[in-house]
Protein backbone atom coordinates (compact mmCIF):
# COMPACT_ATOMS: atom_id res chain seq x y z
CA UNK A 1 0.00 0.00 0.00
CA UNK A 2 1.47 3.40 -0.97
CA UNK A 3 1.56 6.50 1.23
CA UNK A 4 -1.00 8.04 -1.09
CA UNK A 5 -3.37 5.09 -0.65
CA UNK A 6 -2.92 5.14 3.12
CA UNK A 7 -3.59 8.89 3.26
CA UNK A 8 -6.82 8.59 1.28
CA UNK A 9 -8.03 5.56 3.22
CA UNK A 10 -7.32 7.02 6.66
CA UNK A 11 -9.33 10.12 5.82
CA UNK A 12 -12.25 8.01 4.63
CA UNK A 13 -12.21 5.72 7.68
CA UNK A 14 -11.04 2.72 5.68
CA UNK A 15 -8.60 0.09 6.96
CA UNK A 16 -4.89 0.49 6.28
CA UNK A 17 -1.79 -1.59 6.86
CA UNK A 18 -0.24 1.37 8.71
CA UNK A 19 -0.94 5.06 9.32
CA UNK A 20 1.10 7.44 7.10
CA UNK A 21 4.35 8.56 8.72
CA UNK A 22 4.06 12.31 8.13
CA UNK A 23 5.54 15.23 10.05
CA UNK A 24 5.21 19.03 10.05
CA UNK A 25 8.90 20.01 9.94
CA UNK A 26 11.68 21.51 12.05
CA UNK A 27 13.02 24.94 12.99
CA UNK A 28 16.44 25.76 11.60
CA UNK A 29 17.84 25.92 15.13
CA UNK A 30 16.60 22.36 15.73
CA UNK A 31 18.58 21.04 12.77
CA UNK A 32 21.66 22.97 13.97
CA UNK A 33 21.34 21.37 17.41
CA UNK A 34 20.90 17.91 15.94
CA UNK A 35 24.12 18.34 13.95
CA UNK A 36 25.90 18.39 17.33
CA UNK A 37 24.00 15.27 18.42
CA UNK A 38 24.49 12.91 15.50
CA UNK A 39 22.57 14.22 12.48
CA UNK A 40 25.03 14.37 9.55
CA UNK A 41 26.04 17.99 8.97
CA UNK A 42 25.41 17.85 5.22
CA UNK A 43 21.69 17.44 5.98
CA UNK A 44 20.38 20.99 6.31
CA UNK A 45 16.82 21.21 4.97
CA UNK A 46 13.48 19.85 6.20
CA UNK A 47 13.21 17.65 3.12
CA UNK A 48 16.68 16.21 3.67
CA UNK A 49 15.93 15.50 7.34
CA UNK A 50 12.72 13.69 6.42
CA UNK A 51 14.44 11.55 3.79
CA UNK A 52 17.23 10.66 6.23
CA UNK A 53 14.74 9.71 8.97
CA UNK A 54 12.40 7.79 6.67
CA UNK A 55 9.48 10.20 7.05
CA UNK A 56 7.03 10.09 4.16
CA UNK A 57 6.48 12.92 1.73
CA UNK A 58 3.21 14.75 1.14
CA UNK A 59 3.27 17.33 -1.62
CA UNK A 60 1.52 20.48 -2.75
CA UNK A 61 1.20 21.72 -6.31
CA UNK A 62 3.25 24.89 -6.91
CA UNK A 63 0.36 27.12 -7.97
CA UNK A 64 1.08 30.68 -6.82
CA UNK A 65 -1.86 32.36 -5.06
CA UNK A 66 0.23 35.11 -3.48
CA UNK A 67 1.02 38.66 -4.62
CA UNK A 68 2.48 38.76 -8.14
CA UNK A 69 4.71 40.48 -8.58
CA UNK A 70 5.70 40.47 -4.93
CA UNK A 71 6.92 43.70 -3.41
CA UNK A 72 10.64 44.26 -3.84
CA UNK A 73 12.38 43.23 -0.64
CA UNK A 74 14.71 45.96 0.55
CA UNK A 75 16.71 46.95 3.62
CA UNK A 76 15.83 50.35 5.10
CA UNK A 77 18.07 50.35 8.20
CA UNK A 78 20.45 47.99 9.96
CA UNK A 79 22.76 47.72 12.95
CA UNK A 80 24.92 44.92 14.33
CA UNK A 81 21.94 42.75 15.35
CA UNK A 82 18.84 43.85 13.41
CA UNK A 83 17.59 44.99 10.05
CA UNK A 84 14.48 46.99 9.24
CA UNK A 85 13.20 45.74 5.91
CA UNK A 86 10.22 45.83 3.59
CA UNK A 87 9.40 42.21 2.82
CA UNK A 88 7.82 40.59 -0.22
CA UNK A 89 4.32 41.32 1.10
CA UNK A 90 5.11 45.02 1.43
CA UNK A 91 5.29 44.86 5.24
CA UNK A 92 7.85 47.00 7.05
CA UNK A 93 9.33 44.97 9.88
CA UNK A 94 12.38 44.45 12.06
CA UNK A 95 14.17 41.09 11.84
CA UNK A 96 17.29 39.55 13.40
CA UNK A 97 20.41 39.51 11.24
CA UNK A 98 21.68 36.17 12.55
CA UNK A 99 18.87 34.25 10.85
CA UNK A 100 17.35 33.10 14.15
CA UNK A 101 13.78 31.92 13.71
CA UNK A 102 11.44 34.43 15.33
CA UNK A 103 8.31 36.41 14.58
CA UNK A 104 9.35 39.76 13.06
CA UNK A 105 8.55 43.01 14.85
CA UNK A 106 5.97 44.48 12.46
CA UNK A 107 6.15 48.26 12.04
CA UNK A 108 3.90 49.21 9.12
CA UNK A 109 1.44 47.44 6.83
CA UNK A 110 0.80 48.21 3.16
CA UNK A 111 -3.00 47.83 3.02
CA UNK A 112 -4.44 50.83 4.85
CA UNK A 113 -7.43 52.05 2.85
CA UNK A 114 -9.52 51.34 -0.23
CA UNK A 115 -7.16 53.01 -2.67
CA UNK A 116 -4.42 50.64 -1.53
CA UNK A 117 -6.71 47.68 -2.27
CA UNK A 118 -7.06 48.81 -5.88
CA UNK A 119 -3.29 48.61 -6.21
CA UNK A 120 -3.21 45.25 -4.41
CA UNK A 121 -5.67 43.76 -6.89
CA UNK A 122 -3.15 44.40 -9.66
CA UNK A 123 -0.91 41.89 -7.84
CA UNK A 124 -3.84 39.47 -7.53
CA UNK A 125 -4.54 39.03 -11.21
CA UNK A 126 -5.95 35.54 -11.88
CA UNK A 127 -4.97 35.79 -15.55
CA UNK A 128 -1.24 36.04 -14.82
CA UNK A 129 0.24 32.98 -16.58
CA UNK A 130 3.25 32.94 -14.25
CA UNK A 131 1.06 31.63 -11.42
CA UNK A 132 1.82 28.20 -12.89
CA UNK A 133 5.45 27.02 -13.11
CA UNK A 134 7.08 26.78 -16.51
CA UNK A 135 7.53 23.00 -16.05
CA UNK A 136 3.85 22.40 -15.25
CA UNK A 137 3.42 19.83 -18.03
CA UNK A 138 6.45 17.86 -16.82
CA UNK A 139 5.14 17.93 -13.26
CA UNK A 140 1.79 16.60 -14.43
CA UNK A 141 3.50 13.60 -16.01
CA UNK A 142 5.42 12.92 -12.79
CA UNK A 143 2.25 13.21 -10.70
CA UNK A 144 0.54 10.59 -12.83
CA UNK A 145 2.81 7.92 -11.30
CA UNK A 146 3.23 9.39 -7.79
CA UNK A 147 2.93 7.24 -4.67
CA UNK A 148 2.44 10.17 -2.23
CA UNK A 149 -0.55 12.45 -1.52
CA UNK A 150 -0.65 15.67 -3.52
CA UNK A 151 -2.64 18.73 -2.53
CA UNK A 152 -3.78 21.94 -4.10
CA UNK A 153 -3.35 25.25 -2.24
CA UNK A 154 -6.49 27.32 -1.64
CA UNK A 155 -4.98 30.45 -0.16
CA UNK A 156 -6.56 32.30 2.75
CA UNK A 157 -9.76 34.25 3.23
CA UNK A 158 -8.76 36.21 6.33
CA UNK A 159 -5.14 35.37 7.22
CA UNK A 160 -3.65 37.08 4.16
CA UNK A 161 -5.73 40.20 4.79
CA UNK A 162 -4.58 40.17 8.42
CA UNK A 163 -0.98 40.03 7.17
CA UNK A 164 -1.45 42.90 4.73
CA UNK A 165 -3.48 45.15 7.06
CA UNK A 166 -2.19 44.20 10.50
CA UNK A 167 -4.31 42.75 13.29
CA UNK A 168 -5.35 46.09 14.76
CA UNK A 169 -6.43 47.69 11.47
CA UNK A 170 -8.39 44.72 10.16
CA UNK A 171 -10.17 44.38 13.51
CA UNK A 172 -11.25 48.01 13.53
CA UNK A 173 -12.18 47.90 9.85
CA UNK A 174 -14.56 45.00 10.50
CA UNK A 175 -16.68 47.50 12.42
CA UNK A 176 -15.83 50.78 10.65
CA UNK A 177 -16.14 49.50 7.07
CA UNK A 178 -17.38 45.93 7.08
CA UNK A 179 -18.50 46.19 3.46
CA UNK A 180 -14.89 46.69 2.38
CA UNK A 181 -13.76 43.56 4.25
CA UNK A 182 -16.56 41.58 2.61
CA UNK A 183 -15.59 42.97 -0.79
CA UNK A 184 -11.99 41.83 -0.34
CA UNK A 185 -12.96 38.37 0.96
CA UNK A 186 -15.31 37.88 -1.99
CA UNK A 187 -12.61 39.00 -4.42
CA UNK A 188 -10.11 36.55 -2.93
CA UNK A 189 -12.56 33.64 -3.12
CA UNK A 190 -13.29 34.31 -6.80
CA UNK A 191 -9.59 34.88 -7.50
CA UNK A 192 -8.62 31.49 -6.03
CA UNK A 193 -11.28 29.62 -7.98
CA UNK A 194 -10.29 31.29 -11.24
CA UNK A 195 -6.60 30.46 -10.77
CA UNK A 196 -7.19 26.87 -9.62
CA UNK A 197 -9.63 25.83 -12.34
CA UNK A 198 -6.84 24.78 -14.72
CA UNK A 199 -5.13 22.64 -12.05
CA UNK A 200 -8.36 20.92 -11.05
CA UNK A 201 -9.13 20.06 -14.66
CA UNK A 202 -5.67 18.61 -15.33
CA UNK A 203 -4.56 16.86 -12.10
CA UNK A 204 -6.19 14.44 -9.67
CA UNK A 205 -5.53 15.83 -6.18
CA UNK A 206 -5.83 14.05 -2.85
CA UNK A 207 -6.55 17.08 -0.70
CA UNK A 208 -6.90 20.85 -0.66
CA UNK A 209 -5.21 23.16 1.84
CA UNK A 210 -6.26 26.52 3.26
CA UNK A 211 -3.93 28.61 5.43
CA UNK A 212 -5.42 30.94 8.01
CA UNK A 213 -3.55 31.29 11.34
CA UNK A 214 -6.35 33.37 12.82
CA UNK A 215 -6.30 32.14 16.41
CA UNK A 216 -4.38 33.02 19.56
CA UNK A 217 -3.64 30.60 22.38
CA UNK A 218 -7.01 31.50 23.95
CA UNK A 219 -9.28 31.74 20.91
CA UNK A 220 -9.83 33.16 17.41
CA UNK A 221 -8.96 36.72 16.36
CA UNK A 222 -12.33 37.05 14.59
CA UNK A 223 -15.56 36.34 16.44
CA UNK A 224 -17.45 33.19 15.45
CA UNK A 225 -20.48 35.33 14.54
CA UNK A 226 -18.47 37.47 12.09
CA UNK A 227 -16.75 34.34 10.75
CA UNK A 228 -20.16 32.82 10.11
CA UNK A 229 -21.50 35.92 8.37
CA UNK A 230 -18.45 36.90 6.30
CA UNK A 231 -16.15 33.90 5.80
CA UNK A 232 -18.46 30.88 5.93
CA UNK A 233 -20.36 31.65 2.66
CA UNK A 234 -17.04 31.99 0.81
CA UNK A 235 -15.68 28.76 2.29
CA UNK A 236 -18.82 27.00 1.07
CA UNK A 237 -18.35 28.47 -2.39
CA UNK A 238 -14.73 27.32 -2.66
CA UNK A 239 -15.21 23.83 -1.18
CA UNK A 240 -18.21 23.22 -3.45
CA UNK A 241 -16.05 24.27 -6.38
CA UNK A 242 -13.27 21.89 -5.28
CA UNK A 243 -15.75 19.02 -5.05
CA UNK A 244 -17.45 19.77 -8.35
CA UNK A 245 -14.33 20.46 -10.43
CA UNK A 246 -11.82 18.12 -8.78
CA UNK A 247 -13.74 15.61 -6.69
CA UNK A 248 -11.85 16.80 -3.59
CA UNK A 249 -13.52 15.92 -0.30
CA UNK A 250 -10.49 16.14 2.02
CA UNK A 251 -10.04 19.85 2.78
CA UNK A 252 -7.41 20.88 5.34
CA UNK A 253 -7.13 24.17 7.20
CA UNK A 254 -3.76 25.13 8.66
CA UNK A 255 -4.49 27.28 11.69
CA UNK A 256 -2.38 27.53 14.83
CA UNK A 257 -3.76 28.43 18.25
CA UNK A 258 -7.09 27.66 19.88
CA UNK A 259 -9.46 26.80 17.02
CA UNK A 260 -12.26 25.21 19.07
CA UNK A 261 -14.86 27.92 18.42
CA UNK A 262 -14.18 27.85 14.67
CA UNK A 263 -14.21 24.08 14.09
CA UNK A 264 -18.02 23.75 13.74
CA UNK A 265 -18.04 26.64 11.26
CA UNK A 266 -15.25 25.17 9.17
CA UNK A 267 -17.07 21.84 9.13
CA UNK A 268 -20.23 23.60 7.99
CA UNK A 269 -18.21 25.29 5.25
CA UNK A 270 -16.82 22.03 3.89
CA UNK A 271 -13.40 22.19 5.58
CA UNK A 272 -13.07 18.89 7.42
CA UNK A 273 -9.39 18.40 8.41
CA UNK A 274 -8.04 20.43 11.34
CA UNK A 275 -4.25 20.90 11.37
CA UNK A 276 -1.75 21.11 13.16
CA UNK A 277 -3.76 20.95 16.45
CA UNK A 278 -1.60 22.80 18.97
CA UNK A 279 -2.29 20.97 22.21
CA UNK A 280 -0.95 23.74 24.49
CA UNK A 281 -3.55 26.03 22.90
CA UNK A 282 -6.32 23.51 23.78
CA UNK A 283 -6.71 22.28 20.20
CA UNK A 284 -6.64 18.69 21.38
CA UNK A 285 -7.43 15.86 18.93
CA UNK A 286 -8.95 13.75 21.72
CA UNK A 287 -11.39 16.48 22.74
CA UNK A 288 -12.22 17.42 19.15
CA UNK A 289 -13.10 13.82 18.29
CA UNK A 290 -15.20 13.53 21.45
CA UNK A 291 -17.11 16.69 20.54
CA UNK A 292 -17.50 16.33 16.77
CA UNK A 293 -17.22 12.59 16.22
CA UNK A 294 -16.23 11.29 12.82
CA UNK A 295 -17.32 14.50 11.11
CA UNK A 296 -13.90 15.94 11.95
CA UNK A 297 -10.65 14.69 10.45
CA UNK A 298 -7.39 15.42 12.24
CA UNK A 299 -3.69 15.96 11.54
CA UNK A 300 -1.00 16.69 14.11
CA UNK A 301 -1.87 16.96 17.78
CA UNK A 302 1.23 15.33 19.34
CA UNK A 303 2.16 17.81 22.06
CA UNK A 304 5.65 19.15 21.34
CA UNK A 305 6.11 19.68 25.08
CA UNK A 306 6.08 15.91 25.55
CA UNK A 307 9.06 15.60 23.22
CA UNK A 308 10.88 18.24 25.24
CA UNK A 309 10.19 16.36 28.49
CA UNK A 310 11.69 13.08 27.30
CA UNK A 311 10.88 9.42 26.76
CA UNK A 312 8.32 8.81 29.50
CA UNK A 313 6.30 11.88 28.51
CA UNK A 314 6.50 10.89 24.84
CA UNK A 315 5.17 7.44 25.59
CA UNK A 316 2.29 8.81 27.70
CA UNK A 317 1.35 11.29 25.00
CA UNK A 318 1.23 8.66 22.25
CA UNK A 319 -0.78 6.28 24.40
CA UNK A 320 -3.24 9.12 25.09
CA UNK A 321 -3.77 9.53 21.33
CA UNK A 322 -3.95 5.82 20.48
CA UNK A 323 -7.78 5.44 20.67
CA UNK A 324 -8.30 8.31 18.21
CA UNK A 325 -5.73 6.90 15.79
CA UNK A 326 -7.36 3.48 15.96
CA UNK A 327 -10.78 5.00 15.27
CA UNK A 328 -9.46 6.45 12.00
CA UNK A 329 -9.59 9.81 10.33
CA UNK A 330 -6.42 10.93 12.12
CA UNK A 331 -2.77 11.20 11.08
CA UNK A 332 -0.70 12.00 14.19
CA UNK A 333 2.45 14.12 14.14
CA UNK A 334 4.07 16.87 16.21
CA UNK A 335 1.69 19.81 16.60
CA UNK A 336 4.00 22.30 14.83
CA UNK A 337 7.61 22.42 13.75
CA UNK A 338 9.85 20.56 16.18
CA UNK A 339 11.54 23.16 18.42
CA UNK A 340 15.27 23.18 19.30
CA UNK A 341 14.44 22.14 22.89
CA UNK A 342 14.00 18.57 21.57
CA UNK A 343 17.13 16.43 21.52
CA UNK A 344 17.93 14.29 18.50
CA UNK A 345 17.93 11.18 20.70
CA UNK A 346 14.44 11.90 22.04
CA UNK A 347 13.13 12.67 18.55
CA UNK A 348 14.43 9.32 17.28
CA UNK A 349 12.73 7.65 20.24
CA UNK A 350 9.48 9.47 19.35
CA UNK A 351 9.61 8.18 15.77
CA UNK A 352 10.11 4.58 16.94
CA UNK A 353 7.43 4.88 19.63
CA UNK A 354 5.03 6.30 17.08
CA UNK A 355 5.45 3.12 15.05
CA UNK A 356 5.15 0.79 18.04
CA UNK A 357 2.24 2.49 19.83
CA UNK A 358 0.26 4.10 17.01
CA UNK A 359 0.97 1.73 14.13
CA UNK A 360 2.57 4.45 12.01
CA UNK A 361 4.34 3.05 8.96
Amino acid sequence: MTVRERFRKVFHYESVDSVPNLEFGYWKETIYRWHREGLPTHITTIKEVEIYLGISHWGKAPVNLRLLPPFKERVLEEDDRHMIIVNREGIKCEIKKDGTTSIPHYLEFPLKERKDWEEFKKRLNPEDFSRYPSDWDILKEDWEIRDYPLGIPCGSLYGYLRNWMGFERISYTLYDDRAWIEEMVEYLANFYMKVLEKALEEVEFDYALFWEDIAFKTGPIISPSLFEEILLPRYRKITSFLKEKGGIDVVIVDCDGNINDLVPLWLEGGVNVMFPLEVQASSDPVRLREKFGKKVLLMGGVDKMALIQGKSAIKRELQRLKPVVEEGGYIPHVDHRVPPDVSFKDYLYYLEAKKDILGVG
